[in-house]
């Protein structure tokens, strides 16, 4: 385990437009996470939608985040990345993602505020259609979702988090879809 105290504040957070196909990666990743996984009262799982800099808080507020995303990162389509902690850009002059800029701005004033996270993890998908509007998850991208959802998991494990499989789904959803 990378930590040896769990962490007490912790957001699990999916980004994305599930309008714009793949763009959609990051809250259907953070929806199949919450109806598979029973998390601690201690960990906050969000469907960021394309909040952006609404996320500011959220995100100040929490020791250690997990972010789900659809990013370019010029890879193949489908390909999985993990980022961790000062890997992640706070900043840059290219886009990787149609809602990169808020995100990267949110770190940047986060940082600012010195109130980055002590842990930050990124699993993000390479996406293959983001403009086909009211399209669902290319089958390349959706193929990737239950690896991705097991990365999040391990790392929230590695944290040392007890994260259990449900027996039945929850009660709540997490967004309206």
């Amino acid at each position: 385990m990378d930590d040896v105290n769990p962490p007490s504040a912790v957001l699990v957070l999916g980004i994305g437009n599930m309008l714009w196909a793949d763009e959609g990666f990051g809250v259907r990743a953070v929806e199949a996470l919450h109806q598979r996984f029973e998390l601690p009262e201690s960990v906050t799982v969000m469907d960021g939608g394309t909040q952006g800099l609404l996320l500011l808080d959220p995100v100040c507020s929490a020791s250690h985040v997990v972010v789900f995303d659809a990013i370019d990162f010029g890879l193949e389509p489908g390909t999985l990345k993990v980022m961790r902690d000062r890997e992640v850009p706070s900043f840059s002059d290219t886009t990787m993602s149609l809602h990169q800029a808020s995100f990267m701005e949110l770190l940047s004033l986060a940082d600012l505020k010195g109130r980055f996270p002590e842990r930050l993890t990124v699993v993000g998908v390479q996406p293959a259609i983001l403009d086909d509007l009211g399209g669902s998850l290319s089958d390349i991208v959706a193929a990737r979702l239950d690896e991705a959802v097991a990365l999040g998991v391990a790392e929230l494990r590695a944290w040392g988090l007890p994260v259990l499989e449900r027996r039945a789904p929850p009660a709540e959803k997490l967004n309206a879809a």
